[in-house]
């Protein structure tokens, strides 16, 4: 095995590689948690890395299928060492591909959701990390929002789900980008640190030429007042209140 590879167990028998290059953070916790599935769900993840979502999602939801697309070739090969490591072959499955180019390699209007942890800095902003992999993952080079919303739009079925997570000044960019490809924004949560903090992040979600009707839902705290984590975070970490919930 790469000896820049380290395993992370996720429980329930399954297992994460994580790398320099290709690791994860709260977010696709949050992300995973805000999107949910059904047992017969047939789900994407886009811009997937390490893979963390699809095995997530597969953690707590069993969906019957899930694909993970990223367009970086280390990323792919790392998603499939974690998909043998948990032995979920045939269920969870790699791609790698352009997600704009995604014809012909997965069938359109087919799918029940779509996740995506994009990239949070526009093209021309932010500072850019020395790492390749860093640089595609935190900014709009290989792909942007409209992009992504462009893509889910081609793979969801009639009603199915865009859920994504984004910086919350983003938030007009992806609310813009979902309508305008006709993934009408239906739930929004804001994520704070406590109530007395700025919301650092966004989870949405749009469906898919569904009426409109926005449901704003309250806002998703990270802390108690005494500074653990809040019983909410403890839950989606599938961990019991007050235990270390970072990954």
């Amino acid at each position: 095995m790469n000896c820049s590879l380290t395993e992370e167990s996720l429980g329930n028998g399954l297992t994460v590689l994580v790398s320099p290059a290709h690791r994860f953070g709260t977010d696709a916790f949050l992300l995973a948690g805000f999107a949910g599935a059904r047992h017969k769900d047939r789900a994407v993840d886009l811009g997937t890395g390490c893979g963390i979502i699809p095995l997530l999602l597969y953690k707590k939801y069993r969906p019957s299928l899930i694909w993970g697309v990223d367009i970086q070739p280390d990323a792919i090969k790392q998603f499939a060492g974690s998909i043998a490591l948990s032995r979920l072959e045939g269920v969870l499955h790699p791609l790698c591909s352009d997600l704009k180019q995604l014809k012909g390699k997965l069938p359109f209007d087919s799918f029940d959701l779509v996740t995506c942890n994009p990239p949070y800095e526009a093209a021309g902003t932010g500072f850019l990390s020395a790492m390749e992999a860093h640089q595609i993952a935190r900014h709009e080079i290989c792909c942007t929002t409209d992009d992504v919303c462009a893509a889910a739009f081609q793979l969801l079925k009639t009603g199915g789900r865009l859920c994504l997570c984004q910086r919350p000044g983003r938030m007009t960019d992806v609310l813009t980008a979902m309508r305008t490809h006709r993934l009408e924004p239906k739930r929004l949560r804001m994520v704070m640190q406590n109530p007395q903090s700025k919301p650092w992040l966004f989870l949405a979600e749009g469906k898919k030429d569904a009426h409109p009707g926005l449901e704003v839902l309250p806002p998703l705290y990270m802390t108690e007042p005494d500074g653990s984590p809040s019983r909410e975070l403890s839950q989606i970490y599938g961990c019991e209140a007050g235990k270390d919930v970072n990954p």
